[in-house]
């Protein structure tokens, strides 16, 4: 009788269900599409940062030399002298005329004094008329400026034919006497110009009214 083996001789075989064949065959489709989206992110970056190629540099402008410097001589130059040549001329002869002799200055005439202004004349009339200067106004009376007294005198003058006063009296009173007396002391030291008939001076006879008011 043969001695039982220690191996086993019989295969196992382990069968999994559809559900999990679908659910990886899913698994490994996802995968696929996440790597290739993670792959062309990638490719994307680098294209980004990738450094543009360097633009090719401009000509260099062309330098033109400059010319060589002329060569220093003596002084002179090889251009010709633009200067034009002196042209000798003959000095001509100008006769001039002698000069006039001086005429001799005439003295200047004295002015000759402004003429005195004439008196200021007093037109001939039938009435004795005052000469300007010799009738001065009457003098306010003290009294009657301390009183307040006002009023207006009236006086009759006759003059002579040489311009006196021959009589003074009163034509209109004032109502003071003190300014009736000081109107007709006035009146006689007066000079007239006598009134004239035909040329000559004769007498005659004038009123003068006096207006006696005090300064307010």
């Amino acid at each position: 009788m043969s001695a039982p083996s220690s191996r086993s001789d019989q295969n196992f075989t382990f069968h999994l269900p559809r559900s999990s064949l679908k659910i990886a065959g899913i698994a490994f489709g996802v995968g696929i599409l996440l790597f290739l989206v993670v792959w062309l992110n990638a490719r994307r970056n680098n294209e980004f940062y990738r450094a543009d190629p360097a633009q090719p540099q401009a000509d260099t402008a062309t330098l033109t030399p400059l010319p060589a410097p002329l060569p220093a001589g003596s002084g002179a130059s090889e251009m010709p002298d633009a200067r034009p040549e002196a042209v000798e001329q003959a000095p001509e002869l100008v006769e001039t005329a002698p000069a006039p002799p001086p005429q001799p200055i005439a003295e200047a005439a004295p002015a000759e004094p402004a003429p005195a202004p004439a008196p200021a004349a007093v037109a001939p009339s039938d009435q004795p008329v005052p000469l300007p200067g010799q009738s001065p106004a009457p003098d306010y009376p003290a009294a009657a400026l301390r009183r307040g007294e006002s009023g207006t005198v009236v006086v009759r003058v006759d003059v002579d034919a040489n311009g006196v006063p021959l009589d003074v009296r009163l034509v209109q009173r004032s109502g003071s006497r003190d300014l009736d007396r000081a109107a007709q002391e006035a009146v006689r030291n007066w000079r007239f110009q006598p009134a004239q008939s035909n040329g000559q001076p004769m007498q005659g006879s004038l009123e003068i009214p006096f207006d006696f008011k005090p300064a307010q």
